[in-house]
């Protein structure tokens, strides 16, 4: 069997606990976006103040936690097998313990499901739907084995209820290979694609990041809206997967796409941008190190870094 390590549905499980375990206790700073500016930002629970100040610390990063503010995620299918199209379910219940069945829709959705391996080598943005008893359900097919978090990113019905992002863990068994977290670049390349990253994600301020979209050495100005934007951008923290998903700064369509976002602190984080084209969605994949405020030493660097295979939706 090579040098894989089989991994058994049960290990898995234990692996992605304890591997979640060890990086929430890395850090607990939240992902926040400066509200002085048009995009959203969901995961932090808050925004910063005018001119990018340092976001108030006593809020636990978006996806950390499996229930806040009354709600938890039920994730009824917490193991599958690598290489095997299956279904997730799961639902969101009430402090009674009631399945939610009315939801605000943001985005042209009740709830956005996010996808994605501890070691950030693959990712998905799904659409799961939501049965009559508040039951969720959404096909998958993950081809490698491992440990891996999924996040609910949604708004309850109810009054006075704000935007939450849960997250619960998911073990795909199989054999297991350890795999590398994809070095910092500012290229990736997918579908035939190419999407530069330019601008700097930065500690404790806001910053803006610009994505430019070419194809064939042509930029491409005729992106499509997907889910009400030219495009879509997930942050996860390499560590403990805290969860950022930022919208775009006014603009469109193309070549160019902008966000503004804070990081929490010092760091690598994986950038994932959905952008639509010709009825496709693709989604290209950044790694991106974060110096400490005031270390001109961080930022981005030169390298290509490949989008992980495949988009969900």
């Amino acid at each position: 069997m090579n040098n894989a390590l089989r991994i058994t549905a049960f290990a898995a499980a234990l692996a992605a606990t304890f591997g979640t375990a060890y990086g929430v206790g890395r850090s607990v700073d939240p992902l926040v976006a400066a509200e002085d500016r048009p995009a959203q930002q969901h995961g932090g629970h808050g925004g910063g103040e005018e001119g990018g100040a340092e976001p108030a610390a006593d809020h636990a990063p978006g996806g950390l936690q499996i229930s806040e503010g009354g709600y938890t995620l039920d994730l009824a299918t917490p193991t599958v097998r690598a290489g095997a199209r299956t279904e997730i379910r799961f639902a969101v219940r009430d402090d009674s313990g009631r399945k939610v069945t009315a939801y605000q829709r943001e985005h042209g959705k009740e709830l956005h499901f996010i996808l994605a391996s501890t070691d950030l080598t693959q990712y998905r943005h799904l659409h799961p739907v939501r049965a009559a008893d508040g039951t969720w359900s959404t096909p998958v097919d993950l081809p490698e084995a491992g440990g891996y978090r999924v996040f609910a990113d949604f708004t309850p019905a109810a009054a006075g209820a704000g935007n939450l992002t849960l997250g619960a863990d998911l073990a795909v068994s199989g054999a297991y290979r350890p795999a590398a977290l994809p070095a910092p670049g500012t290229i990736a390349e997918v579908d035939g694609y190419r999407v530069a990253l330019g601008g700097e994600l930065r500690a404790g301020r806001s910053g803006e990041l610009k994505l430019s979209i070419s194809r064939n050495g042509r930029p491409v100005t005729d992106l499509q809206p997907y889910l009400g934007a030219y495009g879509h951008l997930v942050a996860l923290r390499s560590g403990d997967l805290a969860y950022l998903h930022v919208h775009p700064n006014e603009g469109g369509p193309g070549p160019e796409v902008s966000f503004t976002a804070t990081a929490p602190s010092a760091g690598t984080y994986r950038l994932f941008l959905d952008f639509k084209h010709e009825g496709k969605v693709r989604t290209a994949a950044f790694t991106v190190r974060v110096a400490e405020p005031g270390n001109d030493d961080g930022g981005h660097r030169e390298g290509g870094a490949k989008a992980p295979a495949g988009h969900a939706h």
